[in-house]
């Protein structure tokens, strides 16, 4: 039998091409922040980085490390811990802490901040009722300062430890009992069979939480401002509005993207060439059952993050939204609302329509352009928002004035600003930020697709639109819709990347909440905090489910 070759017609070669150029658009914005950071970095002014050098830069690099390394090693000890108990063990209460556990991955970091300070500053409830208790005066005893650099190590740790934890259990839960089995076999006690056995085969899904978590630990910003920290992330924002400064704003920035991408190579290179497999993953692990003092120890330990990470927040913001003079069904809230759900959904879309023509592209082609356009996709994650913001802005804000001024002297109108400080420029940002994730949950939908079927489905006739229509669209919907609902959520509580680029007058519901807490309004910042809260458990719920099913 002879195939006949397939042919296109006219209107789908042109939705071919509009496909391709729109690639080249998508590839295009993933690598101008990097390059036009760099370029801005070399050619502009470093008078003001000169006096930051002398004042604050020693400070940005060790408050950034410093927390990079608590953060890090906080969240992989009480992921790895709580994992290992879950998975490993069985005492009461296991299976509902199982899924409790993920939950902290709902809030922002800022939000922790803000409520633990409502508790524990020094006019909060704690040491306002212990100084009533014990007659104390302000300066007769001593208390920790919530506001430091260890309070926001410890606010980022009990919202990050779940990156490792969800990691770790997974890999605890695929391992075989035949190793684990072979060193208590040989004398080795559960704990010494964890450390020698588990551990070293779990170390490259706990590297890639712990890497995750330090990603996110330099990107972010709610927190290390709100508590005075002077990271990189702060100090990029105080070189663009309060120095008016883009040469310094982009150096600064440039040296965060070298640290963040020197973390993920430094985690490659350690790991090398190993690989942690077990094709025989029988017999399945027994689980150690914990009594009396044990299991009592065990449940205390699951229990104490989901205390402090979910119990003590939810408790302290509903009780300070409670007596707050901000309504949330007010016009101004009502608006608030909207900027973000329409900013998150229309992220949400464009980011997933890339991650197709992207993963597609890669798929179908297999060539070394379509490796290095994925490469480029996956990378924004690694990049903090601020940094993404700085990259767009200073080309776009060179665009724009250089047109004004061209239209001026050649046609007397103004063009004014075309693209900075529009809200689609404000969505490239959060499509490059977040790209990874929607590439990430693309290719584990596809996956189980296998290239026969794609070349049977050309063989029939079918093109690359059709087949992706046809044939990879009601494979990998769910996924999609995963890593959709997870942009959605990302943009809602992302700050950085908001405050630098949105539109005048736009304000969110992140941007409102960091406003009123910079104010010192706490009460007030705890309304639309929780309603950040609220959607950001959407997703989590959805992983809960999946984790109840058994799906790792």
């Amino acid at each position: 039998m002879q195939i006949m070759p397939i042919t296109a017609s006219p209107v789908r070669k042109i939705i071919q091409v509009i496909l391709g150029l729109t690639v080249c658009v998508v590839v295009f914005f993933c690598a101008l922040p990097y390059l036009a950071v760099l370029a801005a970095a070399i050619t502009g002014s470093t008078d003001t980085l000169s006096h930051l050098a002398e004042t604050v830069l020693w400070r940005y690099s060790r408050d950034t490390m410093v927390l990079v390394a608590l953060v890090t090693v906080g969240s992989a000890l009480l992921g790895t811990g709580a994992a290992w108990l879950v998975t490993m063990t069985d005492f009461p209460g296991r299976r509902w802490m199982e899924i409790a556990l993920a939950l902290p991955l709902a809030f922002p970091a800022y939000v922790l901040a803000y409520a633990y300070t409502h508790l524990l500053d020094h006019p909060g409830i704690v040491q306002t009722t212990l100084r009533d208790i014990t007659g104390w005066g302000p300066r007769e005893y001593w208390f920790p300062e919530v506001r430091s650099i260890g309070g926001a190590a410890v606010m980022l740790t009990l919202v990050l430890y779940p990156y490792v934890y969800l990691l770790a259990r997974a890999a605890f839960s695929t391992q075989s009992g035949s190793a684990f089995l072979a060193a208590r076999v040989l004398g080795k006690s559960p704990l010494q069979a964890c450390i020698l056995v588990s551990l070293p085969m779990a170390r490259p899904a706990i590297a890639a939480g712990v890497l995750l978590v330090a990603m996110e630990t330099i990107a972010d910003f709610g927190t290390v401002a709100y508590f005075g920290v002077q990271t990189f992330s702060v100090g990029i924002y105080t070189s663009w509005f309060s120095m008016a400064d883009r040469a310094a704003a982009a150096q600064l920035s440039l040296g965060l993207l070298v640290f963040a991408l020197l973390l993920a190579f430094m985690e490659r290179y350690s790991r090398g060439n190993a690989a942690y497999t077990d094709a025989q993953r029988k017999p399945p692990m027994q689980r150690i059952r914990l009594q009396s003092f044990a299991g009592t120890a065990a449940m205390i330990a699951c229990l104490v993050p989901i205390v402090l990470g979910v119990a003590i927040p939810v408790v302290a913001l509903t009780t300070m939204a409670i007596g707050s003079e901000q309504n949330l069904l007010s016009a101004r809230y009502l608006g608030f609302i909207q900027n973000s759900i329409t900013l998150a959904a229309i992220a949400a879309l464009v980011t997933v329509f890339a991650a197709v023509l992207l993963g597609t592209l890669n798929r179908v082609r297999g060539s070394r352009i379509a490796a290095i356009s994925l490469y480029l996709g996956r990378l924004g994650y690694a990049v903090p928002g601020g940094v993404i913001a700085v990259g767009l802005l200073v080309p776009f804000a060179v665009f724009d004035n250089s047109l004004d001024a061209w239209m001026r002297a050649n046609m007397g109108i103004s063009t004014g600003l075309l693209f900075t400080g529009s809200i689609w420029l404000l969505i490239a940002a959060y499509m490059i930020r977040f790209l990874a994730a929607a590439i990430g949950a693309y290719e584990g939908g596809m996956s189980s697709v296998g290239t026969n079927i794609d070349a049977a489905a050309r063989t029939l006739g079918a093109d690359i639109p059709g087949l992706v229509r046809r044939v990879h669209m009601p494979i990998v919907s769910a996924s999609l819709f995963t890593a959709g609902l997870i942009v959605f959520v990302d943009v809602m509580k992302e700050l950085p990347a908001t405050l630098i680029m949105r539109p005048f007058n736009y304000d969110t519901l992140a941007v409102q909440a960091y406003r009123l807490a910079s104010d010192e309004r706490l009460d007030g910042a705890a309304v639309p905090s929780l309603v950040i809260a609220a959607v950001g458990l959407l997703p989590v719920i959805l992983l809960c489910r999946r984790m109840r099913r058994g799906v790792a």
